[in-house]
């Protein structure tokens, strides 16, 4: 029970959140094999590309890409079909009946492409020198410009300017919409990767590696090449992910895609007992904390109604620092010790929290919920700084 405390702590907070959610929305349960087949296959989609990004974090590694790289794969698996496909009317490409080559060499390309950013990536850390966090930053910028202009080069020969590419094929789209392909691929991607780091000599150096990368090294392990591998799997993993979205809508859209999605999934890492610093981490915590993720904003999307999707990133930003706190804090004991308002800075954080608190609370609940909401956080937060004050004396 101690050693998958946050494995058990997820399964029923993730209980606990769809009771609140079936008590304040009656119709929550009224079509539960739609909402279950939908959380399903969003939290598959995410957790896809969740899992490379764990890796890369108990490598000790961090990889800012994720949402550009699903972008810029989605681009290019659609670039490939309109090069392959057979000419339609007018000249343009016809991705209405792709054959299975073509469709095979689609995917294989956004695979490929995955596989060369993380050797990128391992090139720019290990080679050149570049902290983890620059070298995958340019990529979230770059990538995401690249896959627009090439779009553009291929949408202008055809007579129009449109970053967007179509693919009407309906085996590919079916390929993004039916809900137990992404689950089915998930959970596979999620077996491989429970057998690589836990049942190999591999996974067993990468989590020493994250552990303490020099020690690893004056053990004689290779952590260059484990470096490659995480950031490979984390790119290839977001080139998945990438294809499937893209199958989802039928369109490569490299404005919109995947666009933010980096911290999603590192936010379900953390969630699922990953630690930023490198060493710590299950994959099936992460799975679990994708599953999470999900369900909370499906949860707001279900209680909150129109303008839900306003509300994510201060949820997910929300459970980023929760559970990063409660891993930085491994007991009740240190949790019970620790100050969390100290000296002046304290005194100002206090009334900070209370104001944010009530603002929250005002958009969602209106004006006297906000305002009873934010002097109730003013005095239980107060109380707490004056405890603290009293028990350091």
């Amino acid at each position: 029970m101690r050693q998958f405390r946050n494995e058990f702590g997820l399964i029923l907070a993730i209980i606990a959140v769809i009771a609140v959610t079936m008590f304040a929305n009656p119709s929550y349960s009224q079509k539960p094999v739609d909402n279950a087949t939908e959380i399903l296959r969003q939290t598959s989609l995410l957790g896809i590309f969740a899992l490379g990004a764990a890796i890369v974090i108990i490598s000790g590694g961090i990889d800012l890409s994720a949402g550009s790289v699903i972008a810029f794969s989605g681009s290019i698996c659609a670039q490939t079909f309109y090069l392959l496909a057979p000419e339609g009317i007018r000249g343009i490409p016809d991705t209405s009946d792709l054959s299975l080559g073509v469709f095979a060499a689609g995917i294989g390309a956004a695979l490929a492409v995955g596989f060369l950013i993380g050797t990128l990536h391992t090139w720019l850390i290990t080679i050149v020198g570049l902290p983890p966090f620059v070298a995958t930053l340019a990529s979230l910028v770059g990538l995401r410009s690249l896959a627009k202009v090439l779009n553009q080069e291929i949408t202008r020969s055809l007579g129009n300017q449109s970053t967007k590419l179509n693919v009407d094929d309906p085996a590919f789209i079916e390929l993004g919409r039916t809900w137990w392909i992404p689950l089915v691929i998930f959970l596979v991607l999620g077996a491989l990767a429970w057998l690589l780091m836990n049942r190999t000599v591999v996974g067993r150096h990468l989590y020493a590696m994250g552990g303490n990368e020099q020690a690893a090294r004056l053990s004689g392990i290779r952590t260059d090449r484990l470096k490659w591998l995480a950031y490979c799997l984390g790119a290839m993993t977001a080139a998945i992910a990438g294809v499937l979205y893209t199958a989802e809508v039928g369109i490569a859209d490299p404005v919109t895609q995947g666009r933010g999605y980096e911290l999603n999934a590192i936010a379900a890492s953390v969630v699922g007992g990953c630690s930023l610093q490198g060493g710590v981490g299950l994959i099936p915590g992460v799975m679990l904390g994708v599953l999470f993720l999900r369900v909370v904003i499906d949860s707001v999307a279900k209680v909150v109604g129109s303008g839900s999707d306003d509300y994510e990133g201060l949820i997910v930003g929300f459970l980023v620092v929760l559970a990063v706190t409660f891993n930085e804090l491994r007991s009740m004991r240190e949790l019970v010790q620790k100050s969390f308002f100290p000296g002046m800075l304290g005194w100002i954080t206090v009334p900070t929290l209370a104001v944010l608190i009530g603002t929250v609370t005002l958009v969602m609940g209106g004006r006297n919920v906000g305002l009873g909401a934010g002097i109730a956080a003013l005095g239980l937060l107060g109380a707490i700084k004056i405890w603290e004050e009293t028990r350091s004396k």
